[in-house]
């Protein structure tokens, strides 16, 4: 993971987040039940969820695993971005799946994102997004303040995203 454009690998899988960068905690209810759990957790971490929200995504494997690296790619013609990751970390429990990717030399952002499930003991299946993050691209400065907005909004977009995917039989 050498390549990193920050030194605090891993840091979304062990709180507190890192000082120094913009804070992203979403957290929502995307079903109930193991089967709610099995699809979300197989859209978290097979891409579908992002590509389901819109985002093109290209990965070196169908799969999120530690240093799979994926481009993740918005917007429209030459307004279109491409923000390259690593995998960093992954989770493939009984109640818990989900990874985290850490931006790469040429991502608009430096630092991290994590996508993980959980099964509550109450059945509950809970979709939590957790980031930080700060400007690494002249575009992203510029945005300043609007950047956590539009952050706030992708995780929104990927949870209605993973809603759709939990509830497809």
């Amino acid at each position: 993971m050498d390549a990193l454009t920050y030194p605090e690998a891993g840091a979304t899988r062990h709180h507190p987040l890192p000082d120094g960068y913009s804070h992203l905690h979403h957290r929502a209810a995307v079903g109930r039940g193991r089967a709610v759990f099995e699809r979300a957790g197989t859209a978290v971490t097979e891409w579908g969820m992002h590509r389901a929200a819109g985002a093109g995504i290209d990965a070196s494997a169908a799969r999120a695993a530690a240093g799979v690296t994926v481009t993740v790619s918005a917007g429209i013609g030459r307004l279109r971005f491409s923000a390259p990751c690593a995998i960093v970390w992954t989770c493939y429990g009984s109640e818990r799946t989900g990874f985290a990717y850490g931006t790469l030399p040429g991502h608009p952002e430096r630092g991290e994102e994590s996508f993980v499930v959980e099964l509550a003991e109450d059945g509950t299946v809970w979709f939590t997004v957790t980031a930080f993050s700060r400007p690494a691209s002249w575009y992203t400065r510029l945005a300043g303040p609007l950047v956590p907005v539009a952050q706030r909004w992708y995780a929104r977009r990927l949870t209605a995203a993973l809603l759709r995917a939990a509830k497809a039989a």
